[in-house]
């Protein structure tokens, strides 16, 4: 037998032309985007713009940590955590039966191939809900709850809810729909409901996924009602608009740090439910 030569390895990558080109589209369509925004980042080294960050930023150190204000950091640090909660509460109430309806897995009708009329119009009505409610920032639905139910904490429960509830249903739709959906659909031949195929059928395969995204969304609510705070939703962010309004950088620069902390401790959580659900 003759002894199989070795091929000399390619002097040009075969598919740099298609990689050139794809860079080249994409910088023809960002272009003109970065033009229409009047994205100039230059002008933050100018020297006027470098001399008036370097003085706002100077005036952040030290942070403020003296007692009393610490209390008042912890007192309000908890205020947004428990509003990022509920919020994110009221959002899984309201997101859990809209996704059990929007899920073609678990439609009993669909067994048979194509869905039933009113199944049908029924998810598609669903699926415009999401849509609605995701599409509306929190920021929208705060400003409107403060003109309904005033100034505090209520109106960033709602703000967040409402939203997140849309984010939700969308996102836990899709993971289940990803997942392996025989289980499923074998329990609903053989007579299971819908919550008991979910239950027995989706949730087991999809929990690690579905706890991730959940925690993860619990991490963007806390940023949210800082946010909220800013137009009076109460939490963190209402005493931070504060003492931006006072030029107490100190103070806002030990809130920041706050807000660092918190966002870890919920990276934390997330990668240990995930370890005990694996």
């Amino acid at each position: 037998m003759s002894a199989v030569l070795p091929r000399e390895p390619a002097l040009r990558d075969p598919a740099w032309p298609h990689r050139v080109f794809w860079l080249l589209a994409a910088a023809a369509v960002l272009w003109p985007m970065l033009v229409l925004t009047e994205f100039k980042p230059w002008l933050l080294f100018a020297p006027a713009s470098l001399e008036s960050t370097l003085r706002f930023l100077a005036g952040f150190v030290p942070p403020r940590a003296d007692g009393e204000f610490l209390a008042l950091v912890a007192r309000e640090t908890w205020r947004t955590v428990a509003i990022a909660t509920a919020g994110l509460t009221l959002a899984l109430v309201l997101a859990l039966p809209l996704t059990l309806l929007s899920v073609r897995a678990l439609s009993i009708s669909g067994l048979a191939g194509r869905m039933a009329l009113l199944p049908a119009v029924l998810r598609f009505a669903v699926r415009g809900l999401l849509v609605i409610l995701r599409s509306v920032p929190e920021l929208i639905w705060a400003l409107v709850f403060v003109r309904v139910v005033g100034l505090g904490a209520t109106a960033g429960v709602l703000a967040i809810a409402l939203t997140y509830a849309g984010m939700l249903g969308k996102v836990y739709s899709e993971i289940l729909e990803s997942g392996e959906a025989h289980p499923t659909e074998t329990l609903l031949r053989n007579g299971a409901g819908r919550i008991q195929a979910f239950f027995y059928g989706l949730l087991p395969q999809n929990a690690g996924e579905l706890t991730s995204y959940t925690v993860y969304r619990w991490e963007c609510a806390i940023r949210s009602s800082a946010v909220l705070g800013f137009v009076g939703a109460g939490g963190l962010g209402q005493q931070m608009d504060a003492s931006l309004k006072m030029f107490n950088g100190g103070e806002v620069s030990t809130m920041l740090l706050v807000f660092v902390l918190l966002v870890a401790a919920a990276d934390r959580l997330s990668a240990w439910l995930r370890r005990a659900l694996a």
